[in-house]
This record gives C-alpha cells, sequence and structure tokens, in this order.
C-alpha cells in the first residue's frame, strides 16, 4: 500500500517530524508530530481532503496544493521537488522570485576561481554574485545598480557592452533565446514581464529577436570579447545548476587557449587594473 501510495507516505512521514509546540499547537498526543487537521489548517485545504491525499483518494492534486502542502510542512527545496514528483510526476516550476545573494560558501568557491571569471544569474539575466575575475575581465558590477547588473539590459541598451563583443548578435540572439525558455520554465513572473516590456520598447532588435520565437539551453559555448587592457580574449563558457536555488545558474569563463590565460594572468596580477573600475568598460 505504501508503494502505491508514495505521495500518502511522504506527507505523513513529514507530517510526524514536526513539532506542535514548535506552531502554537498544544495538547496531548498518542503519536508524534501534527494532525492531520492541523496541517490541513496550515495549507488552507479542508481535513478531508488532505485525509483523502494521505490515504491515496480523491486523484492528483493540484500545483497549488502541492505549493500549500510544501509550505505548510516546511519542506526544504529537495523535499519539495520530491513532492511534486510523486504528487504529480514532475517537478515544480523553479522559483520565480530570487533570495537576495548567494550563501558565504557559493560566495568562497567562486572566489576560489582567481583566473576564471564566474557569475551567478538569475533566469532573467540578473547577476546576483561574481568574483574578482569576472569584475577584472567582464565588469566591474561593484559600481553598478542592482538594477543595471542586468546582461539582457547591458547588451541591448549599453553601446561600450555592445562594442566590446566581437560577434554581437550572435551573443544577443543567444540571451533572448535562453531568456524565453528560462522564463517559460519558472514561469510568468513580474520581473520578467517588466524586462520584456522595457527591452521590447526601447530596443527594436530586442523585439525582433524576440519575435523569432528562439529557445535555446545556456549549455556551453565560446565568448569572445575586447578587453580595453588586454586585447581579445576568448573564453569557453559553461553553465551549471546551484544545488537548492533552482531560480539560479552558475557561469564559468575558462580562457579558451594558453594566450587567454596569459593575458588572465596578467590581467588578474596587475595591481592598476586591480585598483580600477570598470564601469565605463563593460562587457556584460
Amino acid at each position: 500500500m505504501d508503494q502505491e501510495n508514495r505521495l500518502g507516505t511522504f506527507l505523513r512521514d513529514r507530517r510526524k517530524r514536526l513539532d506542535p509546540a514548535a506552531f502554537g499547537f498544544s495538547g496531548r498526543r498518542r503519536t508524534p508530530g501534527l494532525r492531520r487537521e492541523e496541517v490541513a489548517q496550515r495549507a488552507n485545504i479542508s481535513t478531508t481532503w488532505y485525509t483523502w491525499l494521505e490515504q491515496g483518494r480523491g486523484g492528483a492534486p493540484s500545483p497549488q496544493v502541492l505549493e500549500r502542502l510544501a509550505d505548510a510542512l516546511m519542506l526544504t527545496e529537495a523535499e519539495r521537488e520530491h513532492l511534486f514528483l510523486v504528487g504529480i510526476g514532475r517537478p515544480p516550476k523553479a522559483s520565480s522570485s530570487s533570495q537576495e545573494g548567494v550563501t558565504p560558501r557559493l560566495q568562497r568557491f567562486l572566489d576560489a576561481l582567481p583566473l576564471i571569471p564566474a557569475i551567478i544569474v538569475t533566469p532573467q539575466w540578473d547577476i546576483v554574485a561574481w568574483n574578482d575575475a569576472a569584475r577584472l575581465a567582464l565588469t566591474d558590477y561593484t559600481t553598478l545598480s542592482r538594477d543595471e547588473r542586468n546582461i539582457l539590459r547591458r547588451m541591448f541598451l549599453d553601446p561600450e557592452t555592445r562594442a566590446a563583443q566581437l560577434e554581437w548578435d550572435s551573443v544577443a540572439r543567444f540571451l533572448v533565446a535562453t531568456f524565453r525558455a528560462e522564463t517559460a520554465r519558472a514561469g510568468e513572473n513580474d520581473r520578467a514581464m517588466e524586462l520584456l516590456a522595457e527591452l521590447s520598447g526601447k530596443s527594436t532588435e530586442f523585439a525582433a529577436m524576440w519575435a523569432d520565437k528562439d529557445v535555446r539551453s545556456t549549455g556551453e559555448g565560446v565568448k569572445r570579447i575586447r578587453h580595453p587592457a588586454a586585447g581579445q580574449i576568448a573564453f569557453e563558457f559553461s553553465s551549471f545548476a546551484v544545488d537548492g536555488r533552482p531560480d539560479l545558474k552558475l557561469l564559468t569563463y575558462t580562457p579558451a587557449e594558453e594566450v587567454d590565460a596569459k593575458k588572465m594572468r596578467r590581467l588578474c596580477q596587475d595591481p592598476k587594473q586591480r585598483g580600477q573600475g570598470r564601469r565605463a568598460s563593460s562587457r556584460a
């Protein structure tokens, strides 16, 4: 029965792990954890419906009900994903609103890549974290406001960012196609719609590329830039999921050839470059 009703087994197990006192529930109990009616109350669903879910009756719940149950049971991101998989056979959509910044541990990982530019981005291409190599090779993000730290906005609306790209058209099309794919995966949200409206209104090129309806994954590829101090540099970029943060993605830019690695070493070791802001020399 438990194997057939994996959703009910999981709900019951997580319900029994919770401390009633932590949620303001009192009274003597014969079994550990919250009662069914208490979980139903926290999830704003009927006790009967919740009981049926634990018993494997009543059909599959909606994604909205599963979201409320995940919150009611204080599930971790991994547990939330498992709840959706056993409940409706697919993972939940990624969270549409990113938390501010990243964990200190993830920032230390970025900082441990002294010669490899690395950034953390949202589905809307907002940059939320970076390392020193990215600041020196791409853009000094510390000099930019939060709204300015958006790669799509800089690529289409900032002339100097555009001029720094050796292959602007292909880079721009790649960004638009991944933006479309990520927006569909994460679900429409205010941030994505606001960015879409702004770029469509201010850039005819963005509007034309968006109308093409191209869809691509971030994956990997090559990025070539013009650096004002180091000259042309080629990077091989790769993208990685951030465990526990489906709303974020890690991008690393490894120098493509030894000549590019030498340029990065000189750039990162030059005290003048390390102390110089690069707002006017953005390469996104």
